[in-house]
């Protein structure tokens, strides 16, 4: 369980893994995309989706050993247990926010996020 507090502290101490993992993303969707056209990728070949992959699933380890959520890639988004109001709830980070701003209850998903209002 996080408090808000807690989260956005991880958040900000792990965003360079987070944002190496976008890039990463990135690079593995070009490399697959020039090789499916018959290209030449500056991201390299075949050897090179593996250790794309490799290192993807790296960072999403660390974030999982971390007790965070990967709900999805592509956009990142993670979710943080935690409580509010004595009711358990998820704070929510979507790529390209600054800081966890938002927060859903467990049953409602991203559908009922709420901006956290602090």
């Amino acid at each position: 369980m996080f408090t808000l507090a807690e989260a956005r502290q991880l958040i900000a101490t792990l965003r360079p893994r987070i944002d190496e993992l976008v890039t990463l993303r990135a690079d593995l969707a070009e490399l697959k995309a020039d090789l499916a056209d018959g290209l030449e990728s500056p991201f390299g070949g075949v050897a090179e989706i593996k250790a794309l992959d490799a290192r993807i699933y790296a960072t999403v380890e660390l974030l999982e050993q971390h007790g965070i959520q990967i709900k999805n890639l592509a956009p990142v988004l993670l979710d943080f247990p935690g409580e509010l109001d004595g009711r358990p709830i998820l704070w929510c980070w979507l790529e390209g926010d600054r800081s966890i701003d938002w927060y859903h209850r467990l049953e409602c998903g991203f559908a009922g996020r709420r901006p956290t209002g602090a």
